[in-house]
């Protein structure tokens, strides 16, 4: 109930075998291949979504505390994405959104 796939050189470190349950049938269009030299792959086949503005800013109160949000929008080179994330999280790793932000609201 498995079969074994013929995977590109670049995907060496996968194991080929794959269950039944996880294939689909696949009519082949040569528009929708992706190259993963556009995409940047890295050894572990994850990629990079890189966050490019703060759309909104909400807070949710939960029994004993509040949660500041904030709406991301997120760009990667095929899909754009906008997901409600953590505020304190977003300020550690990505602090440039805010800064501009608070240049708009300080005006």
């Amino acid at each position: 109930m498995a079969y074994e796939l013929d995977l590109s050189q670049e995907l060496s470190m996968v194991d080929p075998v794959f269950h039944v349950s996880m294939l689909r049938k696949c009519i082949g269009d040569p528009s929708h291949v992706i190259p993963t030299i556009d995409v940047k792959v890295t050894k572990e086949l994850t990629y990079e979504e890189v966050p490019t503005a703060i759309l909104d800013r909400q807070v949710n109160k939960l029994r004993n505390k509040e949660v500041a949000l904030v709406k991301v929008l997120w760009r990667s080179p095929q899909v754009e994405e906008i997901i409600w994330e953590a505020e304190e999280a977003m300020k550690s790793k990505y602090p440039h959104l805010f800064e501009s932000k608070d240049l708009v609201q300080g005006c």
